[in-house]
């Protein structure tokens, strides 16, 4: 047991880092969008038809993913039969997808709003019907346990994708000025955001092919009722894959909608920008899912448990203050990622890095009702939150823009998180130690708002008294909850 338990922390280690990873390398490219984008509409168009693609990648791979893992593990000896079945399905649906997209291009723009681009319809379609079919060779890796070659292909992916966002965007620019003749015969300096579309689908394309590897593997078999079995199973994941992915992307795809014209494209492409500063946040609870969930079972047994998640869930909640802490009084640094035309945006962060907690605390919650074998319920929150982020869109972003984005969030991840806390009390009760989080809490909301009151001229003379404010949390954090001694490393110097 031990050892399994050994392997399974070194494969969650590897398939978490190369996502932290793959995260903050997509992260970095913000600084490149918009400081060489023409304008923040451009942005917002990069941020409105991404929101699109990661919605269509959950409803094209419907739930396959992991019911190839369920039938697989099932009946071992059929697991290719499994496979090609999968992959078939799969196959044919992102094929039509894909060939829909590209007959009825200009059809979806006009209704998108981007009649004058109706080719990135096509090209974010076929990137979209790649992803879906991608997916599977990606878990049968994961099913055969090659976690490095898993890893390899996917920074692979990345760093391409990277490549060519600056071949096109800077190197090309750079060349043009100088020898325009070099690349004229395919380089347009005009088409600006339309190259992150470009790179985006040839990075697809060279590791769909690499994929292809991992394809053509096992003989070549299509079950009907097998597959018919598998959709039954998949299917109804799918419900709780949407209103999940919908909860992170719903409001910029709505807010076109909502906001019209150059104006709505700008300011979603601040609010695109400003938001992705917020995603240390989400890198941090991210590298927390990796490690937790495989911890909540392993838990299980122990008689001490539920005063372990207690711990779990307290511990979470105080470092990510810290980060919240951490990133909201330095500012005034990290404010150079993006453009300074961005920086009126900059007032969403703090309300979207508390959402971002509250989905963390949420995920926390979850270990109840999936140690209890009743996941509908994760479902229902859910969709519970899908309609308050629609609702709440609706209400306010005609009013207050994209601050009426993220508050919609901050109350949809607050009032699902209530929800799930008040009902895992019910059929999991855990002595959370809500003092020590309400203390850290308080104390973190008058740490921030003090703060606010900071602002002089002096970039410097600002963040040295924001750093005052950190050492006393930091002070608190020591004193109070991890003891220097307790502190890997650093407890060689304390007794």
């Amino acid at each position: 047991m031990a050892q399994q338990m050994k392997k399974l922390a070194k494969e969650t280690a590897l398939y978490g880092v190369s996502s932290i990873l793959g995260r903050f390398l997509n992260w970095m490219m913000v600084p490149l969008y918009t400081y060489v984008l023409a304008s923040s509409a451009d942005y917002g168009i990069v941020t409105n038809l991404y929101a699109w693609t990661a919605l269509l990648l959950v409803m094209l791979t419907y739930g396959m993913e992991t019911g190839f893992l369920r039938f697989a593990n099932k009946n071992k000896e059929e697991a290719g039969k499994v496979y090609s079945t999968t992959l078939v399905a799969v196959g044919t649906t992102s094929t039509i997808f894909a060939l829909t997209c590209i007959i009825f291009s200009h059809q979806i723009a006009d209704v998108l709003g981007y009649s004058k681009h109706s080719e990135f319809i096509a090209l974010l379609g076929t990137v979209v019907a790649l992803d879906a079919f991608g997916c599977i060779p990606y878990v049968y890796l994961r099913y055969i346990n090659r976690p490095y070659r898993f890893v390899a292909l996917n920074l692979f992916a990345i760093f391409v994708n990277i490549f060519f966002n600056i071949f096109f965007l800077v190197i090309c620019p750079w060349i043009e000025t100088r020898n325009p003749n070099l690349i004229n015969w395919f380089y347009k300096p005009d088409y600006g955001v339309g190259y992150v579309f470009i790179a985006n689908i040839f990075s697809t394309a060279l590791v769909t092919i690499a994929l292809l590897f991992d394809v053509f593997v096992v003989k070549f078999e299509f079950d009907k009722k097998l597959l018919k079995k598998m959709l039954q199973y998949s299917l109804p994941l799918v419900v709780l894959g949407i209103a999940g992915i919908m909860n992170q992307t719903l409001d910029k795809i709505l807010f076109p909608f909502l906001m019209h014209g150059k104006t709505g494209e700008s300011e979603l492409g601040i609010y695109g920008a400003t938001s992705k500063i917020a995603l240390v946040m989400t890198m941090f609870t991210q590298a927390f899912r990796y490690s937790y969930e495989p911890f909540i079972f392993a838990q299980k047994k122990d008689k001490n448990s539920l005063e372990t998640y207690a711990d779990a869930m307290k511990y979470y909640i105080l470092i990510a203050l810290f980060i919240f802490l951490g990133m909201v009084l330095y500012m005034d640094i990290f404010k150079h990622v993006i453009k300074y035309s961005y920086w009126g945006g900059l007032k969403v962060v703090p309300v979207v890095m508390f959402s971002f907690i509250f989905q963390g605390i949420f995920f926390n919650l979850s270990l109840w009702y999936k140690l209890t074998d009743k996941t509908m319920y994760g479902a229902w929150f859910s969709i519970i939150g899908t309609i308050i982020i629609i609702l709440l869109n609706i209400i306010l972003v005609p009013i207050y823009s994209y601050m009426g984005c993220a508050w919609a969030a901050f109350v949809c991840y607050f009032v699902i998180m209530m929800i799930s806390y008040y009902y895992g009390q019910k059929f999991m009760p855990i002595k959370y130690d809500l003092k020590t989080i309400g203390l850290y809490t308080a104390v973190t909301i008058v740490l921030y708002v003090i703060s606010t009151f900071i602002n002089t001229p002096y970039t410097i003379l600002n963040v040295g008294l924001k750093s005052i404010l950190m050492i006393a949390y930091i002070v608190l954090l020591v004193k109070r909850d991890f003891p220097l001694r307790t502190i890997p490393v650093i407890n060689r110097f304390f007794k």
